[in-house]
C-alpha cells in the first residue's frame, strides 16, 4: 500500500494566497455605504472634496495627503467624500480612495473622473468607492444609460451631473442623485444661480446635489429651500491649511 503524500510546503502555501484571495472578493463584493442614504440622513449634506489641482487654478494643495485630509472630513462632519482620481489634469489617482480607506474613512467616497468606458467603473468598484460621477456633457444620453446600468450592477451609486438645461433630459435615466454643476466646463466660469435656475426643473423626489462655487454657509440654507441635499465643495476646504478644520468652521456656521 502506497504511503499518503504529505501536502507540499508549496501546497500549504498555495491554500493560503486562495483563502486571502476569498477574503479580498468578499470586500470588494461586500455593501458599499451608501451616498444617497448619507445625505439624505445628514444635518449638512456637506460632501466634502479632496482636490488638490485644477485645469483652471492649477495646484491648489500639491502636498495633500490622502492619508490624512479625508479622514479629517470625515472626523470633522463631513457627510460623504469626494476624491478626485484624474492624473493628468487633477493631480489625483485612484489609490488617493484606497489610502483613504486604509487611513479609516467608512463614510460614502465619491469617485470623480471623467468616466466615459465601463473600465474606468470597474477601477472605482475595486479601489472601494461607493459611488461614481456620470457627467452629460460627455456622454450621449445612451452611453450614459449604459454606464448608469453597469454601475448599479458593481454596486455602485450613480451622481449624474448635469449643467444646463438642455442636458435635463438626462433626468430620465433614473440615477441615485442628480447633480447641479455650478461650473461651465468650458469657461470653467462658476454661478450658484445654475442650482437655483435648474432646481425646479427637476423630479420633486430627487436627491439634488449642488456642485461648484460654495463658500458661504447662507448658500447651503438657501440651496436648502429649494430642495437640495448635497452640498461639494472642495477648494473652499482645500485651499486652507487645515481642510479638516475649515469643514469644521464652516459646519459650525450652519
Amino acid at each position: 500500500m502506497s504511503p499518503i503524500n504529505p501536502i507540499s510546503p508549496m501546497q500549504d502555501i498555495l491554500q493560503d494566497i486562495i483563502a486571502h484571495k476569498h477574503q479580498e472578493l468578499e470586500r470588494m463584493y461586500a455593501k458599499k455605504p451608501s451616498m444617497k442614504e448619507a445625505l439624505l440622513d445628514s444635518g449638512t449634506g456637506i460632501i466634502a472634496e479632496f482636490k488638490r489641482r485644477s485645469p483652471s487654478k492649477g495646484w491648489i494643495k500639491e502636498d495633500g495627503r490622502a492619508d490624512i485630509i479625508p479622514l479629517s472630513y470625515q472626523q470633522n462632519g463631513a457627510a460623504a467624500l469626494s476624491i478626485l482620481t484624474d492624473k493628468d489634469y487633477f493631480g489625483g489617482h485612484d489609490d488617493f480612495i484606497r489610502t483613504a480607506r486604509q487611513s479609516g474613512v467608512n463614510i460614502p467616497i465619491l469617485y470623480k473622473n471623467f468616466v466615459i468606458d465601463e473600465m474606468q467603473l470597474y477601477e472605482a468598484a475595486l479601489c472601494g468607492a461607493s459611488a461614481v460621477l456620470l457627467i452629460a456633457a460627455c456622454l450621449t444620453k445612451e452611453q450614459c444609460g449604459r454606464l448608469l446600468k453597469k454601475a448599479h450592477q458593481l454596486g455602485l451609486e450613480v451622481l449624474l451631473e448635469m449643467h444646463s438645461e438642455a442636458e435635463l433630459e438626462y433626468a430620465e435615466l433614473g440615477p441615485d442623485m442628480y447633480g447641479i454643476n455650478n461650473r461651465n466646463l468650458g469657461s470653467f466660469v462658476t454661478d450658484v444661480e445654475n442650482s437655483f435656475r435648474l432646481a425646479e426643473l427637476l423630479p420633486k423626489d430627487a436627491v439634488k446635489v449642488s456642485e461648484s462655487g460654495i463658500s458661504n454657509p447662507d448658500t447651503v440654507r438657501a440651496l436648502r429651500q429649494v430642495g437640495f441635499k448635497g452640498f461639494l465643495i472642495g477648494e473652499n476646504f482645500m485651499k486652507t491649511a487645515d481642510p479638516g478644520q475649515a469643514l469644521n468652521d464652516f459646519i459650525s456656521r450652519l
